[in-house]
């Protein structure tokens, strides 16, 4: 078989075990595996950035923030129809990207890093103190799932619709990273002034991006502002930028399928971690540490070392 139909395959099964999860394994594992699928969203998300424009974002939380405070705003302080926030909060987050990004591009390496980790911190100030608002520290729950001529209250449902949007989302972002605007944007990430050399724009491409990346980590606050039935300051927190960059590494940036595995064994290791000690953070600090010194390219990288050297006479 070749390499194309060895991946079509496994593409193939791993949609038809997903399709099947729900009758194999107990409700609480399915709320666990709809987290991963949410995740995998906001760290392919990341990826466009990191992986693909070479844009290292400390402050990616504050779309996926924007995306769940929008649902919980429109819904509980302004009585907009579940149906309609979900776009509206899609929408909101695309616009706070397209308005943060002018200001993050303006720097490069470590100071965008700061840039936009700084940009992240002024939204969670804004939702952490405007209590009347946003209720602060204490968050807003009861946040009703969408209808959408279906119930989606329950476990099942709501599995599959995240399945449906997360299938969605990463087919849409592999036709962005496989068209000619891709290819593009992997040439500003090895070379941004050979790029300008050639006469493409390069600041345009970098703040499409920036802008695409916000959109769909605000699909992933979305769902899970719908997930948790609740919304606090702590989407938009440090924590949550980090745990998607350690996500992105950990599976591998660059490759879409690295940082939605990374998502995956994150959030596994963060449930099972939590359940025996509160210090999940020391943990994810621990894993970047790891991975940082014996698989720089993720998961994924060591995967394809792998099968080179077995490849090799």
């Amino acid at each position: 078989m070749t390499g194309r139909a060895v991946r079509l395959a496994a593409i193939v099964l791993a949609l038809a075990f997903l399709l099947a999860l729900p009758e194999l394994v107990r409700p609480y594992y399915v709320g666990l595996a709809t987290r991963m699928m949410i995740f995998a969203i906001f760290a392919m998300s990341l990826d466009l950035l990191l992986g693909y424009t070479g844009l290292a974002s400390l402050g990616h939380a504050a779309y996926f923030g924007v995306g769940a405070y929008a649902v919980a705003l429109l819904v509980l302080r302004w009585g907009v129809a579940s149906a309609f926030a979900f776009p509206a909060a899609l929408i909101a987050a695309t616009a706070t990207g397209a308005l943060l990004a002018p200001l993050a591009l303006r720097a490069r390496g470590s100071y965008f890093l700061m840039i936009t980790f700084a940009l992240s911190q002024v939204l969670w100030s804004v939702a952490f103190g405007w209590r009347t608002l946003t209720n602060g520290d204490d968050g807003m729950p009861g946040v009703p799932r969408p209808s959408f001529g279906f119930p989606l209250d329950g476990t099942d449902p709501f599995y599959y619709f995240v399945l449906v949007l997360a299938a969605l989302a990463a087919l849409a972002l592999v036709a962005i990273v496989r068209s000619p605007f891709g290819r593009a944007l992997r040439g500003i990430r090895e070379s941004e002034s050979r790029m300008q050399a050639l006469g493409y724009d390069v600041w345009r491409y970098q703040f499409a991006a920036f802008v695409l990346a916000a959109g769909f980590a605000g699909l992933a606050g979305a769902l899970y502002a719908y997930f948790n039935r609740f919304v606090g300051p702590e989407y938009l927190y440090v924590i949550q930028s980090a745990e998607a960059l350690i996500m992105v590494i950990l599976g591998g940036a660059g490759t879409l399928v690295g940082p939605a595995l990374g998502a995956g064994i994150i959030v596994f290791l963060e449930d099972f971690v939590s359940s025996m000690t509160e210090h999940w953070v020391l943990v994810l600090g621990v894993i970047y540490v790891l991975v940082t010194l014996f698989a720089p390219r993720g998961l994924i990288g060591l995967v394809n070392d792998f099968r080179q050297r077995r490849a090799e006479p």
